[in-house]
């Protein structure tokens, strides 16, 4: 299969016209002319991932983040996104982000639906027209009110975690909730306008936990990548079903930090 017909596919899962407008999704660099046969699945397009893409015989590395993000004005072994582009395009690797087009349509619900959450509404609305609302997270009610420490075991039996960080009381009983899986904190706002007690999502600081919890809403850390690692399975699964042939796997990216 052509690129150009896989990315046809995987535009019709996730169009960009979802995307915001600061992103960079898309075609990082490769022909949409040349041959896929084998897709390598990654997060992330770290040194790592990338070496493996080329190692592995990958004729497409389709990731999460963009490579290049932002703009870059050269490319050459000088700096870091300049190398990881050499390595792909003279290893004859395409790459492909979906990033907010599939926050959008894809992770929201894929999040949401690990939680079980019933009733659900999007979270921040920022894509609108005559049909339908969508955007990034989602709010619903869990199935039954439950203590924050329960949540706890709850998400990282969802996401396949080790540990999370709870800002708020573990015994304190919650059931609406809200969850933005990557760098969460500009979703507070949005979480307490949808009166959630309590919030799943990445990247807290210190000060932002503090005010949420002060303003009334409990806060789980369950880390950027720790959430957003399911874009992995959930491709995977997309194309099985959609392209049975396709030789795909998952990069062997993990936690970029560990826990001592």
């Amino acid at each position: 299969m052509r690129l150009k017909d896989v990315i046809a596919e995987l535009e019709q899962l996730s169009p960009p016209s979802f995307a915001e407008s600061w992103d960079n999704s898309g075609l990082m660099c490769g022909s949409s002319s040349m041959e896929v046969e084998s897709i390598l699945l990654s997060v992330d397009a770290t040194d790592e991932v990338v070496e493996e893409a080329v190692l592995s015989g990958a004729d497409l590395l389709l990731t999460h983040h963009p490579l290049i993000f932002p703009s870059i004005s050269h490319i050459s072994d000088d700096d870091i996104i300049g190398r990881r582009l050499l390595k792909l395009i003279s290893g004859n690797v395409a790459c492909y982000a979906m990033h907010t087009n599939f926050d959008v349509m894809g992770m929201a619900d894929e999040a949401a639906d690990r939680l079980d959450l019933q009733e659900r509404e999007v979270l921040e609305v920022t894509y609108e027209d005559a049909l339908a609302k969508e955007g990034i997270g989602r709010v619903g009610t869990l199935p039954r009110t439950m203590a924050l420490a329960d949540c706890c075991d709850l998400v990282k039996e969802a996401f396949l975690l080790d540990n999370l960080r709870l800002f708020g009381d573990p015994a304190k009983r919650v059931r609406r909730i809200a969850i933005a899986p990557g760098s969460g904190k500009s979703m507070i706002p949005h979480a307490l306008k949808a009166r959630a007690e309590l919030l799943i999502t990445g990247d807290i600081g210190h000060h932002d936990g503090i005010d949420a919890v002060a303003a009334g809403l409990a806060v789980i850390d369950a880390g950027h990548y720790g959430i957003e690692k399911i874009f992995v399975s959930y491709m995977k699964e997309f194309f099985r079903k959609k392209m049975p042939g396709m030789n795909v796997t998952a990069a062997s990216q993990k936690e970029p930090f560990t826990v001592m």
